[in-house]
């Protein structure tokens, strides 16, 4: 038990340790190109540790790396989205800001659910289902927003969808091609949809 809580120089312990390090190895890699001792190694701990905090093993680890994935997204896109009173310039704030992040990070740290999600339709049931709710998670942060600045509710709730599914493409394509434009674009084209539903919402209320 004492050797499966000790803490590192960084101050983490085992369990953070491994659902951190599972985290970026799925980012990287996914779920199948994440094997058990690459990733007990590189987290500094034992595979007696693994197991005592997760008795499913791998998949129930990688439950809670997706978990920890969807916050870590979920905080930048909170911060895009705080970035702006207006929605319009916020959504293209998400955008660029996931844009320096991906530069900043080598092209390498992408979506932190995108790798795993792929592979685990229809396979991985648990798996399948935390990535699930990480999109779902996306998208209603993206829905509150655009509540609280005078969207109706399923109009909000449809755009936040768009949102959300276009900056996950962008994002994979600004991966690939190591380049921002494509996040940068996505960002400006999703802001003129948000503004042309705001400016029908307006000219509605004002008829």
């Amino acid at each position: 038990m004492a050797a499966a809580e000790v803490k590192t120089a960084d101050g983490l312990g085992t369990r953070e340790r491994l659902v951190r390090t599972a985290s970026r190895l799925l980012q990287h890699g996914g779920y199948e190109n994440t094997p058990v001792k690459q990733l007990v190694r590189e987290a500094e701990a034992t595979l007696g540790s693994l197991y005592h905090f997760f008795p499913g093993g791998k998949q129930e680890l990688a439950v809670a790396a997706i978990h920890f994935g969807d916050e870590e997204f979920a905080e930048m896109l909170r911060s895009g989205l705080s970035a702006h009173a207006d929605p319009v310039r916020a959504v293209e704030a998400v955008a660029e800001l996931l844009a320096g992040a991906l530069e900043e990070s080598d092209w390498r740290d992408g979506c932190p659910v995108t790798a795993t999600a792929l592979e685990s339709v229809g396979r991985l049931p648990e798996l399948q289902a935390a990535c699930a709710r990480a999109f779902a998670n996306w998208q209603e942060l993206v829905a509150a927003k655009l509540l609280a600045c005078g969207h109706p509710e399923a109009e909000a709730r449809d755009l936040a969808v768009t949102v959300i599914n276009t900056l996950e493409g962008a994002e994979m394509t600004s991966q690939v091609t190591r380049d921002r434009t494509p996040l940068l674009l996505a960002g400006r084209h999703l802001a003129r949809l948000v503004s042309s539903y705001a400016s029908g919402t307006a000219q509605g209320g004002s008829e």
